[in-house]
C-alpha cells in the first residue's frame, strides 16, 4: 500500500496537465484513485498521506473554480457553451454506454447545479411511486441532442425529483420546461437551483402528476417515476393529450417496455430500458 500511495502521489505531482482546468476528467480520475487508497494508507506512509491530501485539496479547488465559471456563464445569459464543451463529440451523435452507474459528467453536473438531496426521512413514497434516482448525465445530454427542442416546445418531466433533467434542458435549449414532482423537499431544491442560475424558462410544480395540467406539453419525459396502475393511468392521460396534438414521450428505465406496448405510440429505434427511447404519437 505504501508503494502504491507513493507511486500515485509522485505521478500526480509530476503531471502538470492535472492542474489545467481543461483536464477535468483526468483530475476527477486522480481524485477517485486517491480517495480509494488514502483510508488504507499505513502509518509509515504519513508523509505521502499528507502530500496526497494536499494534492486532493488542490485538485478540488481547481474543479470548484471551473464549476463556478460555468455557473457564472449560465447565470449571465443562460449560455450552455461552457457546459456543452465537455460533451464530445456531440450529444446526439454517439449512443451513450448502457452500462449501469454514473461517470465524470455526473460529477460535472453535481458541481455546476449543486443540488443537495434532502434527508431520506423527509421523503415518503406511496405504493407504485418510485423513489427518486437521477438520470445519468450522459443520457440527458443525448436526449437533448436527439430532441432538437425549439422555443415552441414545452418539455414536461413527470416525477422530476431534484429537477436535474428540466434544469439541464432549460440551460441547453429555448424550450419552456416544467418539472412536476410530489415531494416538497425536492421541489424546493429544484426551484432554488433555477433561481441561483437565473433560469427563466423552467418552473417546478409541487403536484401529483395524476392531477396535473398536461395540456401545454409537447414532450414528456419519464424515468420510470411510476409503476403499475399509476403508470397505466398516466399513459391514458397522455393518450388523451395526443388526441389533440402531436406529442413525444421520452423514457428511460423499466417503464420503457410498458410504454412500447401502447398502440398510439411508435418509435424509430428499438426500445431499451438502459437508453433513452423517444416515442411519437401516431397520426
Amino acid at each position: 500500500m505504501k508503494d502504491s500511495l507513493q507511486q500515485l502521489v509522485e505521478r500526480f505531482e509530476n503531471d502538470a496537465t492535472l492542474l489545467d482546468p481543461h483536464h477535468l476528467r483526468a483530475r476527477l480520475d486522480a481524485l477517485d484513485r486517491l480517495d480509494a487508497i488514502l483510508p488504507y494508507a499505513p502509518p509509515v506512509s504519513e508523509s505521502f498521506t499528507i502530500r496526497a491530501q494536499k494534492l486532493a485539496s488542490r485538485f478540488e479547488a481547481i474543479n470548484a473554480d471551473l464549476y463556478k465559471t460555468i455557473r457564472d456563464d449560465i447565470r449571465s445569459d443562460a449560455l450552455p457553451e461552457s457546459l456543452l464543451r465537455w460533451v464530445s463529440p456531440s450529444p446526439e451523435s454517439v449512443e451513450p454506454s448502457t452500462a449501469l452507474g454514473y461517470d465524470f459528467l455526473d460529477e460535472l453536473l453535481s458541481g455546476v447545479l449543486q443540488l443537495e438531496p434532502p434527508d431520506d426521512t423527509q421523503v415518503g413514497r406511496e405504493a407504485e411511486l418510485v423513489f427518486y434516482q437521477p438520470t445519468p448525465a450522459r443520457h440527458i445530454f443525448h436526449l437533448i441532442g436527439l430532441l432538437a427542442l425549439t422555443e415552441a416546445d414545452v418539455f414536461v418531466d413527470l416525477g422530476s425529483g431534484l429537477g436535474q433533467v428540466s434544469l439541464l434542458v432549460s440551460i441547453c435549449t429555448s424550450a419552456t420546461c416544467t418539472g412536476i414532482e410530489l415531494e416538497t423537499a425536492y421541489v424546493d431544491r429544484a426551484r432554488q437551483c433555477a433561481e441561483d442560475l437565473n433560469l427563466k424558462n423552467v418552473a417546478f410544480l409541487r403536484q401529483d402528476a395524476r392531477a396535473a395540467d398536461l395540456s401545454r406539453g409537447t414532450v414528456f419525459y419519464l424515468y420510470t417515476p411510476f409503476t403499475g396502475s399509476v403508470l397505466a393511468h398516466m399513459l391514458d392521460r397522455l393518450s388523451n393529450e395526443a388526441a389533440n396534438r402531436p406529442i413525444r414521450i421520452c423514457s428511460y428505465g423499466p417503464c420503457t417496455s410498458v410504454i412500447a406496448k401502447e398502440p398510439w405510440l411508435e418509435t424509430a429505434s428499438s426500445p431499451h430500458p438502459d437508453r433513452i427511447t423517444i416515442f411519437h404519437s401516431r397520426d
